[in-house]
């Protein structure tokens, strides 16, 4: 599986052969799942976007990571003492895949092909979730505001292969999953723009370098 759409083809014919997956329908706002138990859950994002959130002690929001089609999410990619305000939100209508790792290792009642590949497949999925994890790290670790969403434009500009990109969420949200002050963060928008580095026009932000 070496695109998105043979990634696409795979999760819904898995949903609909395999015995061992189980399919559930959430609506904009619902909580998907929670990082409370160990119960080492798989869920594929079949349509929707969510996103992983944590709430800290003072009650300050951080995104951690927003999940589109095909994305692959579970508490089996955080460790057992994850705290209990760790949970994935819908912020569109979703269709989930639900699955458990431990049934990777023991057979399908159908003895369908779609679960040996999900076997034979994982290690990929876990690295393209790895991957990903790592790219928000490297946001975080610039050290000032204009580097921080300098780094995030640039991403997303190489993965699209365009010097226009799309924020997928709200300002409120990018300074979430950035980890800054959403007021510093629309001002520096502004120098970015006074600057000539960026045009704006709402969600979309084209890079001028």
């Amino acid at each position: 599986m070496n695109s998105s759409s043979e990634v696409g083809l795979f999760v819904k014919n898995f949903a609909n052969h395999c015995s061992k997956s189980d399919i559930k329908i959430f609506v904009k706002n619902d909580i998907i799942t929670t990082y409370i138990e160990k119960r080492n859950q798989v869920c594929i994002l079949i349509d929707g976007e969510a996103d992983l959130i944590r709430y800290d002690f003072n009650g300050n929001k951080t995104i951690i990571d927003h999940f589109v089609k095909n994305d692959i999410f579970g508490e089996i990619f955080y460790p057992t003492n994850t705290n209990n305000e760790l949970f994935v939100l819908a912020k569109k209508n979703c269709n989930v895949l639900f699955y458990i790792y431990d049934d990777l290792f023991s057979k399908c009642k159908k003895n369908c092909p779609f679960h040996k590949e999900l076997y034979d497949n994982f290690n990929r999925f876990l690295l393209n979730n790895i991957i990903d994890l790592n790219t928000r790290l490297e946001h975080l670790t610039k050290r000032n505001i204009r580097d921080k969403l300098l780094s995030y434009f640039n991403l997303k500009s190489a993965r699209t292969h365009s010097k226009t990109i799309v924020i997928p969420f709200s300002y409120t949200d990018l300074a979430d999953y950035l980890s800054i002050d959403r007021s510093a963060m629309m001002r520096e928008l502004k120098f970015l723009e006074d600057d000539g580095i960026i045009e704006r026009d709402s969600s979309k932000v084209t890079l001028l370098f």
